[in-house]
């Protein structure tokens, strides 16, 4: 046991911070999307342009420096246009910088993998927490030639990162690279030329609180019109009044769109993006806005009527449905989804298993468990080897966002949500419930155990079943039988409760005036068992 990690304390899990909410821009004419590519092509130069200054400012940045940026922005668009674009970068470079730190986690992973394994000698075995030797010494010469590629890689990041270089793409990495692999992408030239400028516009403005339908750069009305504050060198393409330009399209909002409409009536922050998706020819209006936390529940509230435990897998979700004391009840379900396809495909794969659970949750009234996952450690491919098809599992798991679509949803149902540990929670469930659940006419999968060892553990209970007596002194010589009941709890050591009604087919519940007596019960121990006692003589009279 000493070389078994500690295990966390199982949380509450908080509920969302903001909300966002999408329509469709219907009805557009073809005057509305040209000005909305001019507007969003101008602004996007100038959010390339800024993101650049950022980049070269480094860890020099400071406000004063953040307030020359804007100022130089805001000649060629407005103030309040040129204030969401350096907020914009400003998020982009912190992200980038996140980036840059998990990536330099990950080199140095692969390298401490690489150097043990490289230490071993050829063909060594490894164990089930430490990977072996390399398999032979072609492998292990490539190896050595691999650490020093790792090496160089690991030596430029952190001088990277010392002198706070970092590299961002506007547009994104992986469209960029897609350029010189249209046929493996079935894309045209001019597909990728679409797609690309649409993801390098820059149509978003924050809300300010006050201002009328909380934003003054996009404006949406209560009725569903849209209209945008055109940039200085744009204005003459307006048709409104004070450098405005009105769409021909309305919002409605379906999901959410009474509290928008609060909120906008009541002139209320609210953000808001437009984008284009090239691949359905369509127009998109995102708004968002920030909410105060929900208030969680306490821990022990969660726990009081028992719960749901879920175990999270490549093609669908196991639960299990735990009472307050840690006993599985009824049987086990499963939740399938399938992430094969496009990404619009996977989500909603995902939405709809989790609200199929949710729902089953909310009509028990029951608390949902769930493993606190994060697998940016274990996809690395010097961890696994060649082991390319469990490489792939992992990766395939949609952890992050299965994490967050369920935190929203079940803080909509208000349903609690417990994170736990997920140390062992495969290994130990396998080893103490697979087999005891397991029967003639229903067959409990490795998942299936998991999903009760995540509730139990969720519940402050040892993952550990309760087991039998031993057989030598029975309770005696190894103390009690159960790890149920921990040396605190108050009652352990008295009698059982009096059921009434017979408890065998010929002593009564609670028979005998020492029933509860421990002393009058031949124990080991006990100091009855240690008085002389001796049989008088019968009377010669009989």
């Amino acid at each position: 046991m000493g070389g078994l990690r500690e295990v966390a304390a199982p949380f509450v899990v908080p509920g969302p911070s903001g909300v966002a909410i999408r329509d469709r821009l219907k009805g557009l004419t073809a005057r509305d999307e040209e000005v909305l590519r001019l507007v969003g092509g101008h602004l996007g130069s100038l959010a390339s342009r800024d993101l650049k200054a950022r980049c070269a400012v480094g860890l020099d940045h400071d406000s004063d420096r953040w307030a020359e940026r804007k100022r130089d922005l805001t000649g060629q668009s407005s103030s309040r246009w040129a204030g969401s674009i350096t907020k914009a970068t400003h998020d982009q470079w912190a992200l980038a910088r996140r980036g840059q730190a998990a990536h330099l986690q990950n080199l140095e992973a692969g390298i401490d993998t690489i150097r043990h394994r490289l230490l071993l000698p050829v063909g060594a075995k490894g164990s089930k927490r430490a990977p072996g030797g390399y398999r032979n010494t072609s492998e292990w010469f490539a190896k050595t030639r691999r650490l020093h590629v790792l090496e160089n890689r690991l030596e430029q990041e952190r001088a990277d990162r010392e002198a706070g270089r970092v590299r961002v793409v506007r547009g994104g990495k992986r469209l960029l690279t897609t350029r010189r692999h249209l046929e493996q992408a079935q894309l045209t030239e001019a597909e990728w030329r679409r797609r690309w400028e649409a993801s390098r516009r820059f149509l978003q403005a924050d809300g300010e609180s006050g201002k009328r339908y909380g934003n003054e750069t996009i404006r949406v009305s209560p009725g569903g019109e849209v209209s945008i504050r055109l940039p200085a060198p744009l204005a003459h393409l307006a048709n409104t009044p004070h450098g405005r330009y009105m769409l021909a399209a309305r919002v409605s909002f379906p999901h959410r769109g009474e509290q928008w409409r609060d909120r906008v009536q009541a002139n209320r922050a609210v953000a808001y993006r437009i984008h284009e998706a090239t691949d359905r020819d369509r127009w998109y209006l995102t708004a968002s806005w920030t909410i105060p936390l929900v208030q969680t529940v306490p821990l022990a509230t969660a726990q009081a009527s028992g719960l749901v435990g879920v175990d999270t897998n490549a093609d669908h979700l196991a639960a299990w449905r735990l009472d307050a004391h840690g006993n599985p009840v009824g049987s086990p379900l499963r939740f399938d989804y399938d992430l094969t396809g496009s990404s619009q495909h996977r989500d909603a794969q995902v939405r709809h298993a989790l609200i199929r659970l949710l729902h089953w949750a909310a009509r028990h009234g029951l608390a949902i468990a769930v493993e606190d996952l994060d697998f940016s450690a274990e996809t690395t491919r010097e961890k696994h080897g060649r082991r390319k098809r469990f490489r792939h599992l992992i990766s395939g798991m949609p952890v992050a966002r299965l994490r967050a679509r369920l935190a929203s949803m079940a803080a909509e149902l208000g349903i609690p949500l417990v994170a736990v540990d997920p140390a062992y929670t495969s290994k130990w469930g396998a080893q103490h419930w697979q087999k005891p659940l397991s029967g003639t006419k229903r067959k409990t999968t490795r998942h299936d155990a998991a999903a009760v060892a995540i509730g139990r553990r969720a519940l402050g209970h040892p993952i550990r079943r309760r087991t039998t007596p031993p057989r030598t002194h029975q309770s005696d010589g190894y103390g009690h039988r159960t790890v149920q009941a921990g040396p605190g709890a108050s009652g352990r050591e008295g009698p059982r409760p009096r059921i009434p009604g017979p408890r065998t087919r010929s002593v009564g519940a609670g028979s005998g005036a020492n029933a509860g007596n421990q002393n009058t019960q031949h124990r080991s121990g006990c100091s009855a068992e240690h008085e002389t006692w001796q049989q008088d003589s019968l009377p010669l009279s009989l």
